[in-house]
């Protein structure tokens, strides 16, 4: 796994990128400080972000934010020297998946990179579920929709509508939103044109 070390010591940020190769990872950086880091993510883009949390110019919770809200969301780790309530509740906020304390072992910091990971790979596929429910339930209006046109302008049974959308879905290989949302937005054209009055 390649992962952005983001860490102000340098002693401590060489010894936490040593600690990654011999867990079989690639260190990236290490970055000195949260602004650093968050440029180094734009150009590398790395799997996952261990950041200490405290850095100059940028602490490592807001770098982790920024680079979620520019797209670039990753499993984070954060490290701290100091035993903080507040931090701990800055850092599940933050969507921070693990958080270690000074000095870092190489088997917490192994359990924390997959936690970490795990923890991201869960979310997203929530978040995923979420999107799929809601991109269902529109499809589902639209559907409703382009049935009520039909009814209406072909004079058909709900039943009938549904299965002429189902039909013209299958022969034109077509999600049944899509053929419903051509209908819905070409309705102008099926709706009956009003009887001209014979001139006397």
């Amino acid at each position: 796994m390649r992962i952005l070390v983001a860490e102000d010591d340098p002693v401590i940020a060489l010894g936490l990128a040593e600690r990654l190769r011999t867990l079989g990872h690639e260190p990236i950086g290490p970055a000195a400080d949260g602004e650093e880091a968050v440029q180094l993510a734009r150009t590398t883009e790395p799997d996952l972000y261990l950041f200490d949390i405290e850095m100059p110019k940028l602490d490592g919770l807001t770098a982790a934010t920024e680079l979620s809200e520019a797209g670039l969301r990753r499993p984070v780790v954060v490290v701290t020297g100091v035993e903080d309530p507040g931090l701990i509740e800055r850092s599940i906020a933050s969507g921070v998946g693990a958080y270690l304390t000074k000095p870092v072992d190489s088997v917490a910091l192994a359990a924390a990179i997959e936690l970490s990971a795990v923890r991201h790979a869960e979310f997203r596929a929530l978040e995923d579920e979420v999107d799929r429910g809601r991109q269902a339930l529109e499809d589902r209006k639209i559907v409703e929709r382009a049935k009520g046109v039909l009814m209406s302008a072909l004079d058909l049974s709900e039943q009938d509508a549904f299965r002429r959308l189902q039909v013209t879905a299958r022969e034109r290989n077509l999600r049944l939103a899509d053929v419903a949302a051509r209908i819905v937005e070409q309705q102008s054209l099926l709706e009956p044109k009003p009887k001209r009055t014979a001139a006397r």
